[in-house]
């Protein structure tokens, strides 16, 4: 039976249920506009601190920049108090967010020492005080991204997913990791059953998700209603729409190979020059650079050459060259 291929929060329909995971220094504008264009239910900002973003620290609002075709897209905040949480919201939903999604899953140490992220698992009480804030300041739906716990003394993801439903979040996804684990090991999918049947909202599974067939077995596993893809959209921004077709039967989206492939490359980069400027535009590029150029089979120096080149002219003259030979199979 194929699942259902909807969620309906206040408002709105994520269709399909398939979401761009928030990465820290991936997510931005560009590639989120690039992940659309091929068709996704929802993609989601970088994880934006909220007391940075209110009191305007450089660099901070740049990653809740949404453009002017972000009816798709979620800005996630963090934070530890109550009131620059609530007012971050206002702030991201007068710019056009159409989801405010709470993190309270990033296991960095710099976020956890400030009491943000995962470390909210080990206080529920004072994370509930932030969801009341955030639900409360804003008339768009509130979603939440968690781990089922902070370590395997601490599995307690079903009790603050039912807390904050209560509270009004609309949607809870679930990274099937402990804080403690970061990312070793694999992602329990199974686990994550335990978060949907204590809940009425639904549920989206996060986690060593890359293709269709790892999206099956989390939603056969999880019983969630859609999946949430990080790093199986690197170099590949088509892969959210090919899951869904493939789990949900939506239109299958038409791979770039060959010269259509590094046209799309070269546009991606142009973006991202015009975004961050070209100096910082140039280096930021990189890794997406690398990730393209794993699709394609890259030739070593070839690739050397385009990593440690100095100017977007050169990058640009050596696309096609690069990346002109990808063919369906790599994609």
């Amino acid at each position: 039976m194929q699942p259902t291929a909807e969620i309906r929060l206040t408002g709105l329909s994520l269709t399909p249920p398939v979401a761009l995971a928030p990465l820290a220094g991936i997510t931005d504008l560009p590639f989120r506009q690039l992940v659309s264009r091929f068709g996704v239910g929802w993609v989601v900002s970088e994880m934006v601190a909220s007391q940075e973003m209110v009191q305007a620290k450089p660099g901070v609002r740049e990653k809740a920049e949404l453009g002017f075709d972000g009816s798709d897209t979620a800005v996630q905040l963090a934070g530890r108090e109550a009131k620059w949480m609530a007012e971050a919201a206002r702030m991201v939903e007068a710019n056009g967010a159409r989801v405010i999604d709470i993190n309270m899953g990033c296991p960095a140490k710099k976020v956890t020492n400030g009491y943000s992220g995962s470390a909210l698992l080990r206080d529920p009480d004072h994370a509930l005080r932030l969801i009341e804030a955030v639900v409360g300041a804003v008339s768009v739906p509130v979603t939440l991204k968690t781990r089922l716990g902070w370590d395997t003394d601490c599995l307690n993801a079903a009790d603050v997913a039912r807390r904050a439903e209560n509270a009004g979040v609309q949607l809870v996804t679930i990274h099937g990791r402990t804080r403690q684990q970061f990312y070793k090991g694999r992602a329990n999918w199974r686990a994550i059953r335990e978060i949907k049947d204590a809940v009425s909202i639904p549920v989206i599974a996060n986690g060593d998700i890359v293709d269709g067939a790892s999206a099956r077995t989390a939603l056969e596993h999880s019983g969630a209603d859609g999946v949430m893809i990080g790093r199986g959209a690197q170099g590949r921004p088509w892969q959210l729409a090919s899951v869904a077709a493939e789990v949900f039967g939506t239109a299958r989206p038409i791979i770039p190979t060959g010269q259509d492939f590094a046209d799309m490359v070269a546009g991606h980069y142009e973006g991202m020059l015009g975004f961050y400027g070209a100096d910082l535009g140039l280096r930021v590029a990189r890794k997406h650079l690398g990730w393209y150029m794993d699709v394609a089979d890259t030739p070593g120096a070839m690739r050397r050459s385009i990593l440690t080149a100095t100017s977007p002219q050169d990058v640009l003259g050596a696309l096609p060259d690069a990346l002109g030979a990808m063919t369906q199979a790599a994609a």
